[in-house]
């Protein structure tokens, strides 16, 4: 725009495009540069791989900071030859923990629910293909699961922050604890007096 009303003029030359072009420079430098530090202190806040997915109000993916060399002590990689129980008790237990981080929830203050709970997701992922709530009487799990409606988290949990299961607790729930990880051994030792 102001490069064309420059040249329009007949006795202005490409030099008096230099101070219209330096300060429109400048401030869109300025402003790349505030907006890149706001990204970058929301990334580093929220573990994000992208701080637009916060300022567009989109659930950020957890993933570790750049800076970090140790992977998470939330998550646990299950052992190549484990039983297909054992995968995903401990994908189920990786996905609440991290859950739990991004949404900002927390666990119950008794962490045996949490177990449970984790367990019943654990067992319906290898049973269903899906982790279908497992607080909830169902006349088809199969076609439940299918529907996606109460597959963890369950469409309440995601809109209005309402877990029936009380696995994700926001601040304002008097049963909410400290804890936002558990590990798959505290989850094994839980659950091994319940059957």
């Amino acid at each position: 725009h102001w490069r064309r009303l420059s040249y329009s003029k007949k006795n202005m030359g490409p030099r008096a495009l230099m101070v219209p072009a330096m300060a429109v420079s400048a401030v869109l430098f300025i402003s790349f540069m505030s907006s890149r530090s706001l990204s970058m202190s929301i990334s580093q806040k929220y573990g994000c791989t992208r701080a637009s997915q916060v300022i567009r109000g989109r659930a950020p993916t957890f993933t570790r900071p750049k800076s970090s060399k140790r992977p998470f002590a939330c998550f646990v990689k299950p052992p190549a030859d484990a039983p297909p129980e054992e995968k995903a008790l401990i994908a189920m237990t990786n996905f609440a923990n991290r859950y739990n981080k991004v949404m900002g929830t927390t666990y119950c203050s008794d962490p045996s629910i949490a177990a449970v709970v984790i367990k019943g997701l654990a067992e319906h992922k290898v049973q269903l293909g899906a982790p279908l709530c497992p607080c909830r009487h169902y006349d088809d799990k199969q076609a439940e699961a299918d529907a996606g409606f109460w597959n963890c988290p369950c469409v309440p949990m995601r809109e209005r922050k309402e877990c029936h299961c009380m696995l994700f607790l926001t601040d304002d729930n008097d049963f909410a604890g400290d804890e936002t990880s558990i590990t798959p051994e505290d989850v094994a030792k839980l659950i091994s007096n319940i059957r």
